[in-house]
């Protein structure tokens, strides 16, 4: 099976923890953009859903499935995403697609983080993929160099030669070169740097289930 065989795979079996009558958090990338077409098919049994981006807004209303603000939302049962990497423990990197805040806000908000990846993101320690730092543009040297001193590589991350900017306006350091054998510590760490808005590690707060894309099918782990 090809990568999007995969993905398309596990956006399938998401589909059945989309809860009847219940508004549903959606994710942004490539593998949540299999999932909103799945969604699409039983629109009519959801209100609606929140976006983690702009991108996936647009998405979700090209499906014609209604987009709420997360300001009108007391609760939702699940939020589905991809993720980056995820380990053992049900951390996970997330912020490839640059939606990391976004994506850690909608999530706060849901009662079951639903994961969905093909097989090659399950790892044993986080770190291979560079963790997405989102940052204050004015702070971005100084949060680099405090970076640094943690281990990592830090590297501006660019569009067209130009700074990439998130929906909020922030610049993404991607940050090379760390084994992340303890997520939680790290992310408290990492959050108390003056000047980061969120950092791309999801282990506070991590997936409750994974589905994974294998050859031999969808695999399912429960943290």
């Amino acid at each position: 099976m090809t990568q999007d065989e995969l993905k398309q795979a596990v956006a399938r079996a998401a589909i059945h923890y989309v809860v009847p009558g219940e508004i549903i958090g959606v994710g942004t990338g490539s593998t949540a953009n299999f999932f909103i077409d799945e969604l699409a098919k039983i629109k009519q049994s959801i209100p609606g859903a929140v976006a983690s981006s702009e991108a996936t807004a647009a998405r979700l209303r090209s499906h014609g499935i209604h987009v709420l603000d997360l300001n009108d939302v007391v609760s939702m049962p699940v939020y589905v995403d991809g993720a980056d990497e995820i380990d053992r423990s049900g951390a996970m990197i997330k912020g490839g697609g640059a939606a990391l805040t976004r994506e850690k806000i909608v999530a706060s908000v849901a009662e079951k983080f639903i994961c969905i990846a093909d097989g090659s993101k399950l790892v044993e320690v986080l770190g291979k993929f560079p963790l997405p730092v989102e940052v204050i543009p004015m702070a971005h040297a100084a949060v680099a160099r405090q970076l640094t001193l943690l281990g990592g590589q830090p590297i501006l991350r660019l569009k067209d030669g130009k700074p990439l900017l998130t929906d909020n306006g922030n610049v993404i350091l991607d940050v090379h070169g760390l084994q992340i054998g303890n997520p939680v510590a790290m992310e408290a760490l990492m959050n108390n740097i003056a000047g980061i808005v969120t950092v791309g590690l999801f282990a506070r707060q991590g997936a409750n289930v994974c589905l994974l894309g294998m050859e031999t099918g969808v695999k399912t782990l429960v943290f």
